[in-house]
């Protein structure tokens, strides 16, 4: 398939919309600038992580903070590193002084147009309980980094999904699998 292939649009919902483009099915969502995903370190080294029941998989799911460029009114124009300081203050009450974009690249580029932007947070300072807005119910964890890979396995014998980008999130700042 070449690049530039006419989109056919097969269906179309509030948000996404399933397309066609040369023979390959994918979704997109038309206004979506992007995603921002932070790893965010406490001053105390715990690694900062939301739990959320995710309707697709019908399952609590553990995740690095994150959320979409420019999805709130006026966003238009939203940066990248305001909307992860903006997710990372809505989703886990936290404030960064500063943050730093790690990498980018898609989320799943079999499937879908969506790019995720990784960014580490820096100088952190709590200014709430975090849970997200109106629209979520999100558990705020502060997982102990010495024993992460022993936290994470404690969820998943409770039965919650673990977040692969989670593991992205370590090796970023250093711990390994």
């Amino acid at each position: 398939m070449k690049s530039g292939a006419p989109i056919k649009i097969l269906g179309q919902g509030r948000y996404i919309r399933l397309v066609d483009r040369g023979g390959w099915e994918y979704i997109e969502q038309p206004d979506l600038r992007g995603i921002v995903v932070i790893v965010a370190v406490t001053p105390e080294n715990k690694l900062l992580l939301v739990e959320q029941y995710r309707p697709p998989l019908d399952a609590n799911v553990i995740e690095l903070p994150a959320g979409m460029v420019g999805d709130h009114d006026g966003g238009a124009n939203e940066s990248f590193e305001t909307a992860a300081t903006r997710e990372l203050e809505e989703e886990a009450g936290y404030t960064a002084k500063r943050m730093e974009k790690l990498t980018a690249g898609p989320a799943s580029p079999g499937r879908s147009s969506f790019i995720y932007t990784f960014f580490r947070a820096r100088e952190l300072t709590r200014i709430h309980e975090g849970g997200g807005d109106e629209h979520e119910d999100i558990t705020v964890h502060e997982a102990p980094l010495e024993n992460i890979r022993d936290w994470l396995a404690a969820r998943e014998r409770e039965g919650k999904l673990i977040d692969p980008k989670i593991w992205t999130g370590l090796y970023f700042i250093g711990c390994s699998r």
